[in-house]
C-alpha cells in the first residue's frame, strides 16, 4: 500500500511529467522515494523556473496549483510535506526567488504566513 505522500510525489510526476527524470533519480539513489528529501528538489526546480534560469525546469505555475489543489485536501501526511519540505524551503525575503511566495493559492498562502509570518 502507498503512503499518501509517497502517492504525492507519484501524483506530481504524472501531472507534470517534467518531474520524471528527477522521480528516477531519487528512487534509484534513495532505494525508493522519500517525500522530504523530494521536495527539497522541487523547490530548487520551481524557483529556478520562477526565475527563468532553467527553460527545461517544470513550470512553477503548474506546480503551485497542483501542491495548492493537494493542500486544500487537509490530509496530514500530505499536508506535512508540502508545509516542512516545500512552503518553508522557499527563498527567504532578500534572496532571489522570494517574490514567488505572492503567487501562493488561499491555502499555501495561509499555510506559509503560519510557518513563516515575516515572510
Amino acid at each position: 500500500m502507498t503512503t499518501p505522500d509517497v502517492q504525492l510525489v507519484q501524483d506530481l510526476v504524472a501531472r507534470i511529467p517534467e518531474y520524471e527524470d528527477l522521480y528516477e533519480s531519487h528512487v534509484f539513489n534513495e532505494d525508493g522515494v522519500l517525500p522530504h528529501v523530494f521536495f527539497w528538489d522541487v523547490v530548487q526546480e520551481v524557483v529556478r523556473s520562477y526565475l527563468g534560469e532553467d527553460p527545461e525546469a517544470p513550470d512553477w505555475r503548474r506546480t503551485l496549483d497542483f501542491l495548492e489543489e493537494h493542500s486544500a485536501r487537509g490530509v496530514p501526511e500530505i499536508d506535512a510535506v508540502i508545509v516542512t519540505s516545500f512552503l518553508d524551503d522557499l527563498p527567504y525575503p532578500g534572496r532571489p526567488g522570494h517574490d514567488i511566495v505572492q503567487h501562493l493559492g488561499p491555502v499555501l498562502a495561509a499555510k506559509f504566513a503560519k510557518i513563516r509570518p515575516s515572510g
